[in-house]
């Protein structure tokens, strides 16, 4: 259903020498899961949070000798975490079926071309050069756009 789409959309992109097309898409889909996240979430209480979170690891650290306050510090670093996890919760399913159908016409591509691996270039396949890229991108993203 939406391979005709991806084929006219992505079509001259795929055309580019291996591995350019896997990058280029991944620092678009990280891009776009960033932007989603950012203005999907209420960015300083994501940050309050996280800054709450990163300080009760640094007590918690200061509590390995004192068990009762060590495990009342780690529960409620759990109540924060799950906050914070719940907050996230909502770009998360905004973003989650997109990527899935366009990894199924990504499947779909390169399988039909019989390029499921770049062995001549990287000597993996390109869900794994997807991934490292997208992991590169994401962090620089998140730090650029200040995204928590």
């Amino acid at each position: 259903m939406f391979d005709s789409f991806f084929n006219t959309v992505l079509g001259p992109l795929m055309k580019l020498p291996e591995p350019f097309p896997i990058i280029a898409i991944s620092f678009l889909i990280t891009m776009v899961t960033t932007l989603v996240y950012k203005y999907a979430t209420d960015q300083e209480v994501m940050k309050t949070l996280k800054e709450d979170m990163k300080a009760m690891q640094a007590e918690m650290k200061g509590l390995k000798d004192q068990p009762d306050k060590l495990m009342s510090m780690q529960k409620q670093a759990m109540e924060k975490n799950m906050k914070y996890m719940m907050k996230s919760f909502k770009p998360m399913l905004i973003t989650f079926l997109p990527v899935i159908i366009f990894f199924s016409w990504l499947n779909k591509y390169y399988a039909a071309v019989g390029k499921i691996m770049f062995t001549d270039t990287w000597g993996i396949n390109w869900i794994w050069l997807y991934i490292i890229s997208s992991l590169v991108f994401s962090m620089a993203m998140r730090k650029i756009l200040k995204v928590y």
